[in-house]
């Protein structure tokens, strides 16, 4: 999927939501164990099919499949082709945060756009260019950079500062990374409890794509994401996961999934009408 797809396909949805399947096995509603021999497929389909006109994305998080062994990378490719041939103007992200000697991640990018048609994998940038560039390989396909990361972990390492520049370490990231690809295959995943940061990061990367999760439980505001974020091209992809997909554990679960899907849907709209891009 190119860059001019991606946003029209916001335009036309009037959203940039992006649906994170952190599907935990312990947290779906229990009669689905009951009543479908494939109970996490069976999950992860209503939600998508209770939100895709409401979203653009989905990001699988693979920790949650791969706890599952066989069995979990089983319906993630499952998962994966249901929404290619159902949805298939939706933009399929792989969480997987990779990134190793170049070699290996050339089989880690065959994995996720070679074997499995995701549209773009998260990588984790500090092994250096060699490490990244083997995703950047096929076309229309998209790295999903790692820059500056919403757990608290973050202020270990990504804030350090270079002694004799000032600069920091998440910033050193965006710009030698601006060397490896382009606003048409790179994007950089931001969390949203660093809102306060994106102004930062859009004077270095003011026309690339951010993937932006923590809205939502984690306490990141879709509106101060917007404030500092958006670009002329929408430029933002906000992942919501838990709020989201465990909306209710009972048989109602879809439709509660909905209702949550539909109040974000409906902020986007607001901010996109008011930034005058649709």
């Amino acid at each position: 999927m190119t860059k001019q797809e991606l946003f029209e396909n916001i335009q036309r949805k009037k959203s940039f939501l992006c649906v994170g399947l952190d599907t935990d096995v312990n947290k779906i509603p229990e009669f689905l164990f009951d009543e479908f021999e494939d109970p996490i497929f069976e999950f992860n389909k209503a939600i998508i099919d209770a939100t895709a006109d409401l979203c653009v994305a989905y990001k699988p998080n693979l920790a949650f499949y791969e706890s599952l062994g066989i069995t979990g990378w089983e319906v993630l490719e499952r998962t994966v082709s249901y929404i290619r041939a159902t949805y298939p103007d939706q933009f399929i992200i792989a969480d997987a945060k990779r990134g190793d000697i170049g070699n290996t991640s050339a089989m880690y990018a065959r994995t996720f756009f070679g074997n499995m048609d995701f549209d773009s994998v998260t990588v984790a940038p500090y092994m250096g260019e060699d490490s990244v560039t083997p995703f950047l390989t096929y076309d229309g396909k998209w790295v999903a950079l790692l820059a500056l990361t919403s757990n608290i972990g973050a202020y270990d390492f990504q804030f350090m500062k270079d002694a004799e520049t000032g600069e920091r370490l998440f910033e050193k990231v965006l710009k030698t990374s601006l060397l490896w690809g382009t606003d048409e295959n790179m994007m950089y995943v931001v969390g949203a409890t660093k809102a306060e940061m994106l102004t930062d990061i859009r004077a270095i990367v003011p026309e690339h794509f951010l993937l932006v999760p923590g809205v939502g439980t984690q306490g990141g505001s879709l509106e101060e994401v917007a404030k500092y974020g958006l670009n002329s091209a929408c430029g933002l992809l906000v992942n919501s996961s838990r709020q989201i997909i465990y909306a209710s554990d009972d048989v109602d679960y879809a439709k509660a999934t909905r209702r949550e899907a539909e109040k974000v849907q409906t902020e986007m709209e607001f901010i996109l009408k008011q930034a005058e891009l649709i």
